[in-house]
């Protein structure tokens, strides 16, 4: 049986890299269907993932398609296993808080208790080590998602540090493990 990996996208430099995270999770027999808010989409259009993903793209958390049925409920039921990638400081902290404000966060409301969340944040090492930051991360660790931690690296900001988006075959390899348990 296909499994569903539903993939958000928030706004982050490293958004470029969920055309290759999307492509690989498809060529491995994965359903991926992608939610980016509207800050990804300055940094990578939906097109892109749309072609990758062989899936229709949600950005606009008010754009039904069916007028039977509820777009971000409906995408929660069919999720397997969501994962934020990248997740930025922004998405962490209206999900921490129970924002329902744009299509990743609304899905991830709505998702099913059991089904495994995971997030893997991309941001300044300042952003992501504040204690703001950190308890919000806190706060979604406690509510059942699991964090792929951000690598040290120069960033695009020219600092160096945590902060930067794990490597892609982590993720892959994370997400393969949670699926499946």
């Amino acid at each position: 049986m296909t499994k569903t990996i539903t993939l958000a996208v928030s706004g982050s430099i490293s958004a470029y890299k969920a055309a290759d995270l999307s492509n690989r999770l498809t060529k491995l027999g994965y359903d991926v269907h992608v939610l980016m808010t509207q800050a990804a989409t300055a940094f990578i259009t939906p097109l892109t993932l749309q072609v990758l993903s062989k899936n229709p793209v949600h950005v606009d958390l008010m754009q039904e398609e069916d007028a039977k049925r509820i777009n971000h409920i409906e995408l929660a039921k069919q999720t397997d296993l969501f994962i934020l990638a990248p997740a930025s400081a922004n998405t962490i902290a209206h999900l921490a808080h129970g924002f329902a404000d744009n299509m990743v966060t609304a899905v991830a409301l709505a998702l099913a208790e059991d089904r495994p969340k995971l997030l893997a944040p991309a941001m300044n090492t300042k952003m992501y080590d504040n204690p703001i930051t950190q308890a919000n991360l806190q706060i979604l660790k406690e509510n059942g998602y699991d964090e792929i931690e951000p690598r040290s690296s120069v960033l695009a900001c020219g600092d160096t540090g945590r902060g930067a988006l794990a490597e892609l075959d982590i993720i892959v390899k994370k997400i393969e493990e949670k699926v499946y348990e």
